[in-house]
């Protein structure tokens, strides 16, 4: 009879001492070194084509000092995407998630779910610590931290100095400088999205918070809207029936506002600063013109609160090592790689000091109006039910320029009560 053989191939010994000291080396020899040792803890996020965000894991990975690797996992690149592997993971308890890159709009659902875990205590103390206070209310639900902002972003108005000398305050303002151009034969189509999608809806979200509303009431647990809706719903049709909509209007995305204003035809643009880069490597003529301003007002009185978006980080209720987690997930956010992550991947930072720093204050000539529009901006409704709530906004202004403003407002609100009553995860 042959003898059993261990990983290694060598046969094994009858005598005990023998045995101990072969198995010893067999459990060394099949895999007990350092590196599986520690833990690797599971990070899923957006996919970064920069290398900001593999840089970030790699980073905190060394810093941890052996005590836990961290494994970049890049999602779908549509939100859509996104969330749905992490739901269906999530609702299956799959424990290999730890880290988790959220959009800013779901954290309530995650945390309602119990699938994500509530800072609290020292590590509670070091997320919120210096960091900006609008992207921090997306990552609180019921007044209780589920997530720590790692970027955020925010839309600024962007314009062609040559066609307009001083860029306007006011969306009528900009509406009236549109159709002058237009009357001289000058470009002069504002750029805006206005597709059926999650961009229309942060539209009309901007609006509504800039008239001095929102679409849910505090308790999120009913609509809001009223007169102010109603205004942002009538600028949404004024604008989609004068000469500043692009005929292209009912199908356009950031990707094809930013595409229009490169190729000449408009004098402004509604969009995020990814746009600065894109203008300068594609069309250098047009780039010596091109130029920022805060977003525009609804009232000239009243600062404008536009739409923040970004990502949180949260840690999955099902992770093996949460306490780890947490920590990875700090270091991933901390002042070293969000400045990578902004200077490289062209993320906004959360923290409120990195809008002082030098290298940033280059990169982003434009820091100074980002930083004040995130301070004044708005989030969009907090609500496990936002998925339904967004797609009531953007289905009923869809195209805008059949929106009846005083009707659609009374059907957003009739589909978002009938949200907020559901029970359930949205699929």
């Amino acid at each position: 009879m042959h003898a059993r053989r261990g990983c290694t191939g060598r046969p094994r010994r009858t005598r005990a001492l023998v045995a101990l000291i072969l198995l010893a080396s067999t459990l060394a020899a099949c895999g007990g070194d350092e590196d599986t040792a520690r833990p690797t803890l599971n990070w899923y996020n957006f996919p970064d084509d920069s290398g900001a965000l593999q840089k970030a894991a790699d980073r905190c990975s060394r810093a941890s000092g052996g005590r836990y690797r961290i494994s970049y996992n890049k999602l779908p690149r549509a939100a859509d995407g996104q969330r749905q592997q992490m739901v269906r993971r999530l609702a299956a308890e799959d424990d290999s998630l730890d880290i988790l890159g959220l959009d800013v709009t779901w954290a309530a659902e995650f945390a309602e779910a119990r699938w994500i875990r509530e800072w609290t205590g020292e590590a509670k103390r070091r997320a919120t610590r210096g960091t900006l206070r609008v992207p921090l209310q997306t990552a609180t639900w019921k007044g209780r931290l589920y997530a720590v902002p790692y970027n955020t972003n925010t839309q600024l108005l962007w314009y062609r100095k040559d066609l307009v000398p001083t860029p306007p305050k006011t969306w009528s303002e900009m509406l009236n400088m549109s159709r002058g151009l237009a009357r001289q034969g000058r470009p002069h189509y504002v750029e805006i999205q206005g597709a059926q999608y999650e961009g229309l809806t942060v539209w009309f979200n901007s609006l509504v918070n800039s008239t001095g509303g929102t679409i849910l009431n505090p308790g999120a647990t009913e609509p809001s809207l009223g007169p102010p809706a109603v205004r942002a719903a009538s600028i949404m049709r004024e604008l989609a029936n004068s000469p500043a909509a692009d005929p292209s209007l009912p199908n356009q995305m950031e990707d094809q506002n930013r595409l229009a204003m490169e190729s000449g035809v408009a004098a402004f643009e509604l969009n995020y600063p990814f746009v600065y880069p894109s203008m300068k490597a594609n069309n250098p003529r047009l780039f010596e013109n091109f130029r920022w301003a805060p977003y525009p007002r609804v009232d000239a009185d009243r600062p404008a609160r536009p739409t923040i978006g970004g990502i949180d980080l949260a840690v999955s209720a099902y992770s093996r090592h949460p306490d780890l987690a947490f920590e990875a997930a700090l270091c991933l956010r901390d002042r070293e790689n969000q400045l990578t992550a902004a200077l490289e991947g062209g993320l906004p930072p959360t923290l409120r000091a990195l809008y002082d720093e030098p290298a940033f204050m280059k990169e982003y000539p434009f820091s100074k109006e980002v930083l004040a529009a995130l301070e004044s901006a708005s989030v969009r409704p907090l609500t496990p039910a936002y998925q339904n709530v967004s797609i009531a906004v953007s289905h009923t202004l869809s195209p805008p320029s059949e929106i009846e403003p005083e009707s659609a407002v009374d059907t957003i609100g009739e589909q978002i009560d009938q949200a907020l009553r559901s029970e359930g995860v949205i699929p």
